[in-house]
């Protein structure tokens, strides 16, 4: 039988990409436990993400991470309300590690299953550290997506727009490898940029003055590659100045295209407040205070998870997996995991 305390304890498990994360959350938004397991080092000789490696990765440190997460919060599965793991989208390998073991789990223990769209995760973090209300108006920004959504409630996601390329994320990590300055390429990339002058090259702002809302990375990314062919033999100094001026022209586009995103927001919901970045390029500090900024002029509040809950993790999963807990929202246990799953085709329980 499932338990019954007055606090609700859901396990969330994360293995979407190249982090093993697990961690315990209660409903009123404490979170117990929290561990990660960063493949850092089997990824890095590569310079990005190799599938094979990540997925046998997650394969010997879930269960080991699934454990150490009950062990710091002191708690053991039969305190546990309900399993909640990523279903996708992300590596169809390491999600497949997950949704197994959480089904396992869940069955074992005759507990709720319960899949979770992994960008919901992201969408939802901000209502665990942040008085966040719905509607609320999200740029959902990673390695692999760009879009801007209104948040209407769980699982109620209606996109204004997306990129019709590249993410911003892996523009960033893409860039960061032109100009060989290590993996992991965009936190590198962006301490890069505090070092150089944003107005040393005039790289192009895509999509700027057009109408709606949709990002383009790829032409601007282009144009880094151009600048570094045309100038040959880098300095240390030329690598700061590049990164400099891309991460100002990624800012500028998305402050361009907020703008539109703001005005129809605000036309639909006019007594809405909130405005929310999320996803791993949110913790960049430029991208933060250019949104903070822009939420401020025009009377909205901003919010933003953690910068640790910003990357890929397992609180975001347990929390959102408590969302949807909360309004019964659960899962069979012939759910398929997802290599895609497009954050606006989300519902009641997933099939």
């Amino acid at each position: 039988m499932y338990n019954t305390p007055m606090t609700k304890i859901v396990l969330g498990i994360e293995s979407s990409c190249d982090e093993t994360a697990c961690a315990l959350v209660t409903d009123d938004r404490q979170v117990l436990s929290s561990v990660v397991w960063s493949q850092y080092d089997e990824h890095c000789r590569f310079g990005g993400v190799v599938p094979e490696i990540a997925a046998r990765a997650h394969l010997e440190k879930c269960d080991i991470l699934i454990q150490e997460a009950l062990n710091k919060a002191g708690k053991t599965f039969s305190d546990v309300d309900a399993i909640a793991v990523a279903g996708g989208p992300g590596l169809i390998g390491g999600v497949l590690v997950g949704v197994m073991t959480a089904k396992a789990i869940a069955f074992c223990r005759n507990l709720p299953f319960i899949a979770v769209n992994h960008l919901e995760g992201h969408s939802l973090t901000v209502r665990l550290s942040h008085d966040v209300q719905f509607p609320y108006l999200l740029l959902l920004t990673s390695g692999g997506h760009c879009q801007v959504l209104i948040v209407k409630g769980v699982g109620q996601y209606e996109r204004l727009g997306g990129t019709i390329d590249d993410s911003a994320g892996e523009a960033f990590d893409k860039v960061a490898k032109m100009l060989d300055i290590g993996y992991p390429g965009g936190p590198n990339l962006e301490k890069r940029a505090a070092l150089g002058n944003p107005k040393s090259y005039a790289f192009p702002i895509p999509m700027k003055g057009r109408p709606g809302c949709d990002f383009s990375f790829s032409g601007l990314k282009t144009a880094v590659r151009v600048a570094i062919e045309k100038k040959g033999s880098l300095t240390e100094q030329d690598k700061n100045d590049m990164c400099a001026a891309f991460q100002y022209a990624v800012v500028e586009e998305m402050k361009d295209r907020l703008k539109h995103a703001i005005a129809v927001f605000q036309e639909r919901y006019p007594s809405a407040k909130d405005m929310v970045v999320a996803g791993g390029v949110a913790a960049n500090q430029s991208v933060r205070k250019m949104i903070g900024t822009l939420a401020d002029k025009n009377n909205l509040i901003f919010s933003a998870p953690p910068i640790a809950l910003c990357t890929d993790n397992g609180v975001m999963i347990a929390w959102a997996g408590m969302e949807r807990f909360r309004l019964g929202l659960t899962d069979s246990f012939d759910f398929k995991a997802r290599p895609r799953w497009p954050l606006d085709t989300l519902s009641g329980g997933n099939k």
